[in-house]
């Protein structure tokens, strides 16, 4: 069975969004992310590192069908319980809605969405050692937590919000699919993540190197769903981070001899999954 790299990591998530001044004043104000830079309706936004989130602006853009693929999250890892602590209180502070809280025994969970409905997710992760497993599976669940619980993490402490930890990553992409089985035959085959657990029969989580997962997918919704019209509202692309070119050579190799489209760009490599979701390939060193 093909492997990817294990230092492999997902990168910078892409968007389309109607109104580039909304979306920057909701991401930096409510989620503390930083600007790194603009370039016309492009904006690049990060926590002072590399980029993670390019926003595209498009006012006119349609949008998706309420059945169609694409994104379902994309999940922001805080480097521990502390900053999500913090990141909570933040949000309760400036009202800005919420749409849950999830306890998944690997992790720790804040759900919303952004003013064009994208779903993020901001977590932590529990340490590795603490991860639930049944054989080669990780355990993960969905289980209520409580507002309170991740606040008595502060425990009376009054730290000013600075926005997101210069520590941030992001930590995996969730996303929706027509299919499974041919999600799981492309991911695992061909990209070469790790099954790391099916939920049920309608969603997958994989990974590259023993992490819970680097990638959800799930039928919940869009079970043989159109994808978005082109230019609509949500995912234009993730990224996919390869720790050196021979990594990236690997991938490359297996989706040629697979006869998968790719196309090469500038820095990387662009191919579709089974339900048109757009990959970035990419070396970082």
């Amino acid at each position: 069975m093909a492997q990817i790299h294990p230092q492999t990591r997902i990168g910078a998530v892409s968007l389309t969004i109607r109104n580039l001044e909304r979306s920057l004043s909701y991401y930096q104000e409510r989620l503390g992310f930083q600007l790194h830079r603009q370039d016309g309706r492009v904006a690049y936004l990060g926590a002072g590192g590399p980029d993670l989130l390019i926003l595209h602006e498009a006012p006119d853009a349609p949008e998706p069908a309420h059945n169609a693929t694409g994104l379902y999250h994309f999940a922001v890892l805080v480097p521990s319980r502390r900053h999500l602590a913090l990141m909570l209180r933040h949000l309760a502070e400036s009202r800005t809605p919420l749409q849950g809280f999830a306890d998944h025994l690997v992790s720790e969970a804040i759900y919303m969405g952004d003013p064009d409905g994208n779903g993020i997710e901001i977590y932590r992760d529990r340490p590795r050692s603490e991860w639930p497993r049944k054989g080669n599976e990780v355990q993960m669940a969905s289980d209520p937590r409580e507002f309170e619980g991740i606040m008595a993490e502060l425990d009376g402490e009054d730290e000013a919000w600075s926005g997101l930890h210069q520590d941030t990553t992001m930590g995996h992409i969730h996303l929706k699919l027509r299919n499974i089985p041919a999600t799981d035959r492309f991911y695992q085959e061909v990209i070469g993540f790790d099954l790391m657990q099916h939920f049920g029969s309608r969603a997958t989580f994989m990974s590259a190197g023993g992490y819970h997962h680097h990638l959800g997918a799930n039928t919940w919704h869009s079970a043989g769903g159109p994808p978005p019209p082109a230019g609509a509202i949500g995912l234009r692309s993730y990224e996919v981070l390869l720790p050196d070119e021979a990594a990236l050579d690997e991938v490359v190799k297996r989706m040629e001899a697979a006869g998968r489209p790719i196309e090469q760009t500038n820095g990387g490599y662009r191919v579709q999954d089974p339900s048109q979701n757009t990959i970035l390939l990419r070396a970082e060193n």
